[in-house]
């Protein structure tokens, strides 16, 4: 008990020293001076910066799940489901974009642990993916067969474009990335919707091909 006290204390001050200070600015001798740990002890439980942020991503996805269940247990409208889980996302991101900038500076590089397509990320990517296989699986919307397991992970690499555009978004409250998942999600919808049309398959081939051969 007081080892997971000690471990959410140390995650909880990194969280913090991370917004005020910036990711680069942060040392975990800087993390374990303020929460009053032993340097050694901060390493124990987070071998590097790069585990805090793993951890954080873990903790960010569950928050994600929990401020979306509310509209996957009230919708069954596609386009509704997915504008919430879009929102719920910036939601729980919120307090985080102060450092986000930054930080993204990091992750964005190809062979960054942190980079959303690292080997280390995989246990929280399969979480994000999994809530947007939860999106479609609780709909109505009728999907191309073909289409239908490979949309989860397209939805979510929609969602991380929402999530590019809002580090950079400086508008109050991040109105204008708001604006663009409610501009988006009808578009999703909409071309999600046109996939089942036979005149229309063959395109969506060579995109699912495209997807396929570049996962690889």
């Amino acid at each position: 008990m007081r080892g997971e006290q000690t471990r959410q204390l140390i995650l909880d001050t990194a969280m913090r020293l991370f917004r005020e200070r910036g990711y680069a600015q942060t040392t975990m001798r800087a993390i374990a001076k303020e929460a009053n740990v032993a340097v050694g002890n901060a390493y124990y439980y987070f071998g590097s910066k790069e585990h805090l942020i793993q951890e954080f991503y873990r903790g960010t996805q569950v928050e994600h799940a929990a401020a979306a269940a509310g509209v996957l247990r009230r919708e069954v409208d596609f386009a509704a489901r997915l504008r919430g889980v879009l929102h719920a996302g910036v939601d729980v991101l919120a307090p985080s974009h102060a450092f986000a900038a930054t930080f993204f500076k990091t992750a964005a590089e190809p062979t960054s642990p942190l980079s959303p397509f690292s080997a280390e990320s995989s246990e929280p990517r399969a979480a994000a993916i999994g809530l947007f296989r939860e999106v479609l699986n609780g709909s109505s919307v009728k999907v191309d067969p073909e289409l239908r397991p490979d949309l989860p992970e397209l939805l979510w690499l929609a969602y991380l474009g929402v999530i590019l555009y809002w580090v950079h978004d400086r508008s109050p409250e991040q109105a204008k990335t708001r604006a663009l998942i409610n501009g988006a999600v009808p578009l999703i919808d909409r071309l999600v919707a046109l996939s089942r049309l036979r005149v229309l398959r063959p395109v969506t081939r060579e995109v699912l091909n495209l997807i396929r051969t570049l996962r690889h």
